[in-house]
Formats: structure tokens, sequence, C-alpha cells
């Protein structure tokens, strides 16, 4: 996803020279390397001084730039959250905030690089839109609508490295602000969104195997979220399951939830989040989420359940 990012920024910064990239003491590698070489007067890392970042940031949209700023998730949210509480949403300016490593995905760095909190914290915030691509393809759609459409702050949540392409092929195809259908099915709705996205495809797999109809939805937009299309699809299936990279508050599993009370749906609903505590455990990311809860197995055992 970040490469993907980095590729698309790069893309758009050709054409655009309003596109501006701030960054918080973080290597500019790839095509992020070539934006700052190509475009020095348009790259700046402010250092350890993510409150500056986004103080940057809020000024150059106010002299009609779209400016990205750029870092570890922790930092581009949490750090400097005042900033983009009161520089960036309050005045509505047209300023995405990448947060590279959203969840739990530097998992040998510890809790201080763990963004696990970071959907609820965003969508929280008036004005913020909050957007988590669930792949590279995403990834590159989202960037496009962040560099040309939108018309506020956002909060892009990205994944570190690796992840594979899982929309190719979709049903639908990628829209700011709705649900996306991956594969269609009459039994089961997985939705999921991010880097969990693997896991729900894993998942969807093996409950076909098993003979179950299963409909994959992408939930990339998670605010403003599409109630009315959620709606439709939780009433259209008997089972929902639901996979994210969060705490169980503030993100996709609780809107689900209230969405289901709201209109009387008698549809299971089983959610699959991060717990509620700061999990110590040293290992990879898949370890840290299985610490969580989160694994391929587990799911699919409580599905059969």
């Amino acid at each position: 996803m970040r490469n993907h990012f980095a590729e698309t920024l790069y893309a758009k910064g050709v054409e655009d020279p309003r596109i501006h990239v701030v960054v918080a003491d973080i290597s500019p590698a790839g095509s992020m390397g070539k934006f700052r070489e190509e475009f020095p007067e348009r790259f700046i890392n402010t250092g350890v001084a993510e409150q500056a970042m986004i103080g940057i940031c809020a000024g150059l949209a106010l002299k009609g730039m779209r400016p990205f700023a750029y870092t570890i998730a922790t930092f581009s949210l949490y750090r400097p959250f005042e900033m983009v509480r009161d520089d960036l949403c309050y005045q509505n300016l047209p300023v995405t905030v990448v947060g590279i490593g959203g969840g739990v995905i530097y998992s040998t760095l510890g809790g201080t690089h763990y963004a696990q909190e970071d959907v609820a914290i965003a969508a929280s915030i008036p004005n913020m839109t909050v957007i988590a691509p669930s792949d590279p393809l995403e990834t590159v759609a989202a960037t496009e609508y962040c560099a040309t459409e939108s018309q506020g702050p956002v909060y892009l949540r990205l994944g570190k490295a690796g992840e594979p392409v899982l929309t190719e092929g979709a049903v639908d195809p990628w829209r700011f602000g709705k649900l996306r259908r991956i594969q269609t099915g009459d039994d089961v709705l997985i939705l999921s969104y991010g880097v969990t996205m693997r896991h729900a495809s894993q998942v969807a797999q093996r409950l076909r195997d098993s003979g179950r109809s299963v409909s994959l939805v992408a939930a990339s937009t998670l605010k403003p979220f599409d109630k009315e299309g959620a709606a439709a699809l939780i009433q259209a299936h008997k089972h929902v399951i639901v996979i994210e990279e969060m705490i169980p508050r503030g993100g996709l599993a609780s809107e689900i939830k209230q969405l289901a009370w709201d209109i009387g749906a008698t549809a299971r609903i089983d959610t699959h989040t991060l717990k509620d505590e700061f999990v110590h455990c040293y290992g990879s990311h898949d370890d840290i989420l299985a610490e969580h809860g989160i694994s391929v197995d587990k799911i699919v055992a409580q599905a059969a359940a």
C-alpha cells in the first residue's frame, strides 16, 4: 500500500503543482524520494515535530494548496491531535493526514507504534473523513480521490508493505462513501477493510469450501459510512461477520451492530476486533493479531458454531 500511495501521489504531483508533501522524520523511499528530488520546494521534512507538520499543512491549504501530512499513524494523528482537530477540522481544510501502519502493523516496535484506536479517534472529529483502503488497488483510487476531489480533511489509513491485491475483478468499482462488493453470495456477509481484508478473503474462501454462499464486502470509507448500502446487505443475509483491526468501539463493528438494531435486523452478527486492551506480546503482525483473537481459524470456527 505504501508504495502504491507514493507512486500515485508522485504522478498526481507531476500534474498538479498544488500538491505538497509534509513529513515528520520518516525516510522518503521509492517514489516519495523521487517526489522530494524533483519537487524539493513542495517537500518539507519537519523532523520530530508532528504538530508543526500539521500546522504547515493547514497554512498551505489556506493558500490554496493540497497538502499531505505523511508519517507513521501514531505520530500523524495522536501526537498532533489538537492541531488536527483545530487547525484542520475546525477550518474544514483539504488536508490528507496519512497514517502509515494503522492498527498493530508495527508489531515489533511495541505499543508506542500501535494505532489500534485511530479510526475511532479520527471519525469522532467533525468534518473529518476516514478512508482505509483494503489493498494496493484501492490505495491508488483513494489517493487519487484525496489528491483531486476531497473537499475537507481526510484521515487516510494505510498498511505498510506486502499487502496482496484482493479487489481485482470486484463486482463494484471503488467509490468514495460507498460499500464495495468484492464477491456476492446469499448466506454469509463478511465486511472488512484495510489490512484485515486479507483475513476476510481467506475466511470467505474457507466458508465457500464448506458449502456456504458468501458475500465479501469492503468498507473502505468508514466516514461517511454507507448506512443505506449496509442496511440492504444486512437484511439480505442470515449471518454477518465483521473483521477489523481496531478496538471494539468506534469502528465498523459498533457501526454495524447499531445499524442492525436500528433496522430491526434478524441476522446473526459476529464481530472480530482488537481487544480493548494493550496486549503485551512480542512477535510478527500476525502474532499480535492472533493474540487479540483475530485469526482465520478462530473466525471460521466461530462461524461454524
